[in-house]
């Protein structure tokens, strides 16, 4: 049932079901002809092969007017026969789409030059590919705003984009970044990291370390670790991307770090969101759910650090011992939930999945320590343009080469 609930820092803009998609659809385009849009997919070869993306495709070859640009970045996908068929399955949107793929020889160069300059970036990845795409969308200045969601959205419509673009286009609006959220349940509830690590984590850390403004931030993200957002081109280009797991919380750092709160929104994109699941490997914690919930500890302790908040070894026992009480409640608290929807739980893996995050703590705790500034962190487009004006042109340029060189047919 849609609720129209503010709470937390940020602002929250509901799905009341009170207007239809069209309705949203004529007010974004016409906010589009002075805000223009540029939108990202990240897409790995596997992905772009899947019945998803072919969804996605289709949605996208009709009725999108208010992008001016889109870009799939193709990663993990070493074979040209990989672009050729990229490019093959993305023909029907037209001049506006262009696929960079990142694994090229041209790319890989290109990579390779910023690396001896001293710029990380030789970690492939989401994050890469998402930087790369920030940086082929600055050569148009025209684009005020850029878009991002997965390509892996199984239950993915128009009208999950149209309400991410719109809170940052609308000319009433002043948000600068826009964070999507959903409710992600087939049969059963999903969102295991979300429901079981990331919340009672920020519920531990603020009863151990008190009301930090930046705990209380994240908290009011219904869904932090979504992997669809908007943002200004101007933020995009003062941010820095983490290039592993932990992209989703260091982009909303980052946010917090640039931008007044007030500026911050998060909006209801689907009713019911479906898309792939990671598997949990609980018995190697560098894989799947244990490798991500490695990655999202080590983000926020790194950047409650380099905010000036002191964690001492000792502390890492004790917020455990609390995320582990918070993480019990949590679970009692979904499991009477799912009864009342007639949903699947089964609270003994969830206690066990629960436990496995526990344990992750003071690892992360121990590499925070043992390397508080991290490395994994992507420059941002302001310090690589001090260095390499001409970059963003290099980047347009490579994806018409590679295009001519190594497009279908060739």
């Amino acid at each position: 049932m849609a609720d129209f609930f503010q709470n937390g820092l940020i602002t929250t803009l509901h799905d009341l079901r009170a207007t239809d998609s069209q309705h949203l659809e004529r007010i974004l385009l016409d906010a589009s002809r002075h805000f223009r849009l540029g939108l990202i997919l990240p897409v790995t070869a596997s992905d772009m092969r899947a019945a998803p993306f072919g969804q996605i495709v289709r949605e996208l070859s009709v009725g999108t007017e208010f992008l001016k640009e889109i870009v799939i970045v193709l990663n993990v996908a070493p074979d040209v026969e990989d672009f050729r068929d990229c490019l093959a399955r993305v023909r029907s949107l037209g001049e506006k789409a262009n696929v960079v793929w990142g694994d090229s020889p041209r790319f890989q160069a290109i990579y390779q030059t910023l690396v001896d300059a001293g710029l990380n970036l030789n970690k492939p990845g989401k994050g890469r590919a998402v930087w790369t795409a920030y940086g082929y969308l600055l050569t148009e200045p025209k684009i005020k705003g850029y878009v991002l969601h997965d390509c892996d959205i199984a239950t993915y419509n128009r009208e999950l984009l149209v309400r991410l673009c719109l809170p940052i286009a609308h000319p009433s609006f002043d948000f600068h970044f826009c964070k999507a959220y959903y409710a992600r349940f087939t049969d059963r509830l999903h969102g295991r990291v979300m429901r079981l690590l990331m919340t009672p984590l920020l519920r531990a850390l603020i009863s151990c370390l008190g009301p930090d403004r930046f705990l209380l931030y994240l908290d009011s993200f219904r869904y932090p670790l979504s992997g669809e957002f908007a943002i200004t081109a101007d933020l995009a280009r003062s941010n820095r991307i983490p290039g592993d797991w932990g992209l989703e919380i260091g982009t909303l750092s980052e946010v917090f770090r640039n931008i007044s709160i007030k500026r911050v929104c998060q909006v209801d994109i689907s009713p019911q969101y479906e898309h792939k699941h990671q598997s949990p490997s609980l018995d190697d914690p560098t894989k799947g759910l244990l490798r991500m919930s490695t990655d999202i500890l080590t983000s926020i302790f790194r950047t409650l650090a380099a905010m000036g908040v002191r964690l001492h070894a000792e502390d890492f026992a004790t917020i455990r011992s609390a995320y582990l009480r918070h993480a019990q409640d949590a679970i009692r608290q979904y499991a009477a939930d799912a009864i009342m929807n007639g949903l699947q739980l089964d609270r003994h893996e969830e206690e066990n999945m629960s436990e496995r995050f526990s344990q992750q703590i003071i690892p992360a705790g121990d590499t925070m320590r043992q390397d508080p500034t991290g490395s994994s962190d992507i420059p941002n487009w302001a310090r690589v343009l001090s260095a390499f004006p001409d970059m963003p042109n290099q980047l347009r340029a490579a994806v018409l080469d590679d295009q001519q060189e190594f497009g279908v047919g060739k």
